[in-house]
């Protein structure tokens, strides 16, 4: 198979998952692309400050800042007593419930793309996956962003994440 034919298999797959994920995500969710992924973080990481959390999420400052006026507004976040300049966000019940449905529906939207593979066929893709995240972390070089709107228990119950193992690499 020519390099050329494989990229853009690679590409019209890529964005046809994206498309079919990021749509069901924010219908389930009731929240832009972006919303979903800085409350799947914050269920990760709860507290963290308005500029990390746009770090994490790929958004400028002022974006991150309406972002979660939009959130708060919409009762799924909540911003806590700050030290400084940084105020901590974390999910209100609200926004763990939904944060729950946005991993369901991501989880139920990729779950038929899969269907066609047999069981030796999804361990194939698992391991080329792995090897093609890897390499997507050195070129993005930020595991949070990458990983923003993972599942990340499903990812590292039975197996080293790929992104995590990546990041550790490089540190060392």
């Amino acid at each position: 198979m020519h390099d050329e034919r494989l990229g853009n298999l690679l590409g019209a797959t890529a964005l046809a998952v994206s498309d079919l994920m990021l749509a069901q995500v924010r219908s389930t969710g009731r929240v832009s692309a972006s919303g979903a992924a800085a409350m799947v973080v914050l269920a990760h990481e709860p507290g963290l400050g308005a500029t990390e959390l746009g770090r994490r999420v790929g958004l400028s400052q002022p974006a991150t800042a309406r972002m979660v006026d939009t959130l708060v507004a919409a009762g799924l976040v909540r911003r806590g007593p700050g030290q400084g300049r940084t105020v901590p966000v974390s999910l209100t019940p609200a926004g763990e419930e939904a944060v729950r449905e946005i991993r369901a529906a991501r989880a139920a939207e990729l779950a038929p793309v899969l269907a066609g593979l047999d069981r030796g066929e999804r361990r194939a893709l698992a391991g080329l996956l792995e090897k093609v995240l890897a390499s997507l972390y050195g070129r993005v070089g930020n595991a949070e962003l990458l990983c923003r709107l993972c599942d990340r228990d499903c990812c590292t119950r039975r197996a080293t994440c790929p992104v995590g193992q990546a990041e550790r690499d490089r540190a060392t």
